[in-house]
């Protein structure tokens, strides 16, 4: 029998006060235009994943089970591509565009760092 599952914690620090990462810019950040979108989309995917967390606990088939997981990192990876679209067209596009060299390369090697982390996780 497992234990029952308790919610996470809630996120006390904002995500921009995290190591590393920039301060929203005064027009938001380049997903801003599609931020709903993307929180139902979310939304979906944590039902998603709810529903796998039934499906180990129904005992159901294996292969259906890796099928719905396979489904979850699809949606996930779709979810990332447009965030790193937006940052490259926007974040990374309006450092280069403003002509500031320190900026742009700031931008450019959060970009190579993001797109490898990404990456890494394959």
């Amino acid at each position: 029998m497992t234990a029952p599952s308790t919610p996470a914690p809630k996120r006390t620090t904002p995500a921009s006060s995290a190591p590393g990462s920039s301060p929203p810019p005064a027009g938001g950040y380049g997903y801003a235009p599609e931020k709903d979108a993307l929180v139902k989309r979310l939304r979906r995917i944590e039902g998603q994943v709810r529903g796998l967390e039934r499906m180990v606990a129904d005992d159901r088939y294996c292969v259906d089970i890796l099928t719905q997981i396979s489904a979850v990192s699809t949606a996930l990876d779709a979810v990332a591509f447009r965030i790193l679209d937006a940052h490259v067209n926007h974040c990374v596009a309006d450092a280069l565009a403003a002509g500031d060299p320190d900026a742009a390369a700031t931008k450019s090697r959060e970009l190579l760092a993001a797109v490898h982390r990404f990456m890494r996780s394959r």
